[in-house]
Order: C-alpha cells, then sequence, then structure tokens
C-alpha cells in the first residue's frame, strides 16, 4: 500500500515538472490589448467584420498596421472609434449601410405559375428551376434570409411573399445577403434621413421578356440612365444600376421610369401626389 502511493506521488510529480516545462517553452505571448479591443466590440459574433467572431476581429485589429479596411457592422463608427482610442491609431468614418431586396416580383406583379411541392428552401429550390413564377431572376420567398438573420431585421410579408428589412434593427451584418441564392439583397449606404433610391429588379432578360415575367421589372430602357446628371446609373445586361456613392439623390430617374423599378424610400411624396392624395380624400 505505502510503496503504491509513493510510486503514485513520484509519477505525479514529474509529470507536473513536465507539463510545467513544456508550458513554460511552449508558451505563447499575446498582447493584452487583443482583449482591450474584444472587450469594447458589442459580442455579436456575427461575422460581418469578415472574421469568425469578435475575438478574431480584435486579433486583426491589433496585429494590423492600420485600422483600414477593417469595420465592425453592428458597433459602427462609435466602436470603431474606441478600437482606435485604445491603439492609438486613426480610423475613418464610414456611411452606415443597410440591407435592401432589389426585387418587387409581388404576388400582384409576378403571378405564380407552378407550386414548388418539396422543402421550403430557397437554396434548395435554386439548384432544382426557375421558380414559382415567370421570373427566374427574383425572390423566392421561402425565407432563407429570415433564419439566417439573428437581429430580427428582416421578416417575410405574407402578402407580397417577399423579405422586408427593418431599418432600425439592421446591421448590415450581410449575413441575409449570403443566404439569397438569387443574390437580389444588397448592402447599401443607409443615406441621410434614411433615404434611399435603388433598382428593385434584378432580371436580366431583353424588355418583353422582361415584361412580361414581371410587371414591375427593369426592362434596360435607358430612360433613367439619360435623366441622371451625376453618371451614377448605369446599364448592363438591360438592366440599370444605381451607383449610391455617387447617387445626389435628386430624384429624377424615378418619374421617367415606365415600369416604376426605381424605388423611393422614405421620400416626402412630391406636392402633385401630395395634391391628388388630398382631392381623394376630399371625395
Amino acid at each position: 500500500m505505502i510503496v503504491t502511493i509513493l510510486f503514485l506521488s513520484v509519477v505525479g510529480a514529474i509529470s507536473s515538472l513536465l507539463l510545467f516545462t513544456v508550458a513554460k517553452q511552449f508558451r505563447v505571448e499575446e498582447d493584452p490589448r487583443i482583449d482591450q479591443v474584444n472587450d469594447s466590440l458589442p459580442q455579436a459574433n456575427c461575422g460581418g467584420c469578415g472574421y469568425p467572431g469578435c475575438s478574431g476581429f480584435a486579433k486583426a485589429c491589433v496585429e494590423s498596421e492600420t485600422l483600414d479596411g477593417l469595420f465592425c457592422t453592428v458597433g459602427g463608427n462609435d466602436t470603431m472609434a474606441k478600437v482606435a482610442d485604445i491603439l492609438g491609431r486613426s480610423v475613418k468614418k464610414e456611411d452606415p449601410k443597410v440591407a435592401v431586396v432589389r426585387c418587387n416580383g409581388t404576388c400582384e406583379n409576378r403571378p405564380r405559375i407552378n407550386e414548388f411541392d418539396g422543402a421550403r428552401s430557397c437554396a434548395i429550390a435554386a439548384q432544382l428551376y426557375g421558380g414559382e413564377t415567370g421570373c427566374s431572376w427574383g425572390c423566392y420567398g421561402m425565407g432563407d434570409c429570415t433564419l439566417v438573420c439573428d437581429f430580427d431585421a428582416i421578416h417575410m410579408n405574407p402578402t407580397t411573399g417577399l423579405p422586408e428589412v427593418d431599418d432600425e434593427k439592421c446591421t448590415a451584418c450581410g449575413a441575409c445577403v449570403k443566404a439569397c441564392p438569387k443574390m437580389i439583397i444588397q448592402l447599401r449606404k443607409k443615406g441621410r434621413r434614411n433615404r434611399r433610391i435603388f433598382v428593385a429588379c434584378m432580371n436580366q432578360e431583353k424588355g418583353p421578356g422582361a415584361k412580361k415575367s414581371c410587371a414591375v421589372s427593369c426592362i434596360g430602357c435607358g430612360m433613367c440612365f439619360k435623366q441622371c446628371e451625376f453618371e451614377a446609373i448605369t446599364i448592363k445586361n438591360n438592366l440599370a444600376y444605381i451607383d449610391d456613392t455617387k447617387c445626389r439623390q435628386c430624384r429624377k430617374c424615378a418619374p421617367v421610369c415606365p415600369t416604376s423599378a426605381i424605388h423611393e424610400l422614405n421620400f416626402p411624396l412630391p406636392k402633385k401626389k401630395v395634391e391628388e392624395s388630398e382631392e381623394v380624400v376630399q371625395a
């Protein structure tokens, strides 16, 4: 009994000594600023910054010579200012972004021509066929984007069959962008007073084909392109696109669009429409 106890004690002591030696020999010195930066982050671990969690982003900030190209979408400019203060570096302010749905193929505008009898997943449906409508470029309406959002910022509208983004909750983490197999969701500048203008269509068919599949699709007519004075609109593959970095929100493009494919969000109604609304109310 005594011999067994002595043997185990010796083995334990030798093992402890070996573990101590190995730990000292292969220890990794970690910069204490990593923990400081990590503590200043919102701990959402959403991956919107492009790194695996907040700890990975904190390490990248410390190890990088500058903070250019590094941005916490959830914390925004306030959080990045704290990070810059901890590291003694400068950081550029970035315009806040929000997710927008570039499709207006509602049940009314894009009637169903068949019914998908399978797993309710946009990713699965995209591998099998072009969708339940005549437009194979638009939203499948099965809600993959809503399932990946950790901030409860996007929901399916049961009336339109399309996802809708809550501007106040959206952190521009990009999870919904990656989840959409049709790439109709995009992160765009939130805009002054939360106002945005964009083309709500991804259909690249020529005019007649696009119009046939969806009543409000972009037909690539170029009317908006001719109207824009700031070179913010381009036409490629029969589809108009508005560059939010060049757009001055003059709103001259939307009225000339023959299919109403250009969306204006959170803008006041034009004076003419206000007068028409008042006349309807009076009637």
